[in-house]
């Protein structure tokens, strides 16, 4: 059994009305106040079926479901449904008995919702058939689909915003650090450096000094020579300084070793 011979149900209404029209004596259209709508000709249940790509509006019995009437729509909006011109919850629906005989009534909706729904469910369906008959050609016929073009057309540009990437560039040539001689490199005294000197109890003097002395040669540098300061000799220091200990060992002049600059006790 294929897929179209299945029928589907699209919207059920509780309510409907049936109402005899007049014979429409111009083109301008259906008018719900030319009816008797106080004097329905007949009240039950609204269902709309589908199957394939015809929707079936089916007026039956609220109570047993029995068939009153059918209307067969294979186009929505056209002449098997239409609107009425002075109200929102009233239609012309054509219907048929499967004979050949068709026959124009009235129908009307207590709601106005119901006749929304009623109005939306042949709107979807037929919005349904329409894609179906586009993607049967497409199947058929696939290179006469729509092609993508993504090509730039004559005159067309594009502007793309990139983040600036600076580039560092220095400044000069880097500054070359003083060779030393014999592989041997020092580290250039701090700024504002000081020679820490002892500074004397109060009341009394200390004159001390520092002397450059010859350099001494390093070992391992292979004759590198680099300057030692030695201490200088202590000129003069008061008895009540190192005490006993000037008197014993004499003269300051005497506590001195030659070549070496320290000072004995």
């Amino acid at each position: 059994m294929e897929a179209s011979e299945y029928e589907s149900v699209l919207c059920v209404k509780p309510e409907v009305h049936v109402y005899r029209i007049p014979p429409r004596a111009t083109n301008r259209g259906y008018r719900a106040s030319e009816w008797q709508l106080d004097q329905p000709s007949w009240s039950g249940r609204l269902r709309i079926t589908a199957k394939g790509q015809v929707a079936y509006i089916k007026l039956e019995d609220r109570t047993s479901g029995e068939l009153f009437a059918q209307a067969p729509v294979d186009q929505f909006p056209g002449t098997a449904v239409e609107s009425v011109t002075d109200s929102s919850r009233y239609f012309v629906i054509r219907i048929e008995d499967g004979n050949g005989r068709r026959a124009f009534i009235g129908i009307g909706f207590v709601d106005r919702g119901d006749a929304f729904d009623f109005n939306v469910a042949l709107q979807d369906h037929f919005k349904w058939v329409k894609q179906q008959c586009e993607f049967a050609k497409q199947a058929q016929n696939p290179d006469q689909g729509p092609k993508l073009d993504l090509g730039f057309k004559e005159g067309q540009t594009i502007k793309l915003n990139i983040a600036n990437i600076k580039k560092k560039e220095g400044t000069g040539s880097p500054r070359a650090r003083p060779a030393s001689t014999g592989g041997l490199s020092l580290l250039p005294p701090p700024p504002g450096g000081k020679t820490s000197t002892l500074i004397p109890p109060p009341g009394e003097q200390l004159s001390t000094g520092w002397s450059p002395v010859q350099p001494a040669v390093a070992p391992g540098t292979g004759g590198a020579t680099e300057s030692w300061p030695q201490p200088k000799p202590v000129t003069a220091v008061t008895a009540d300084i190192w005490g006993d200990f000037t008197k014993s060992t004499g003269s300051a002049s005497s506590q001195t070793q030659s070549g070496t600059g320290w000072v004995q006790f």
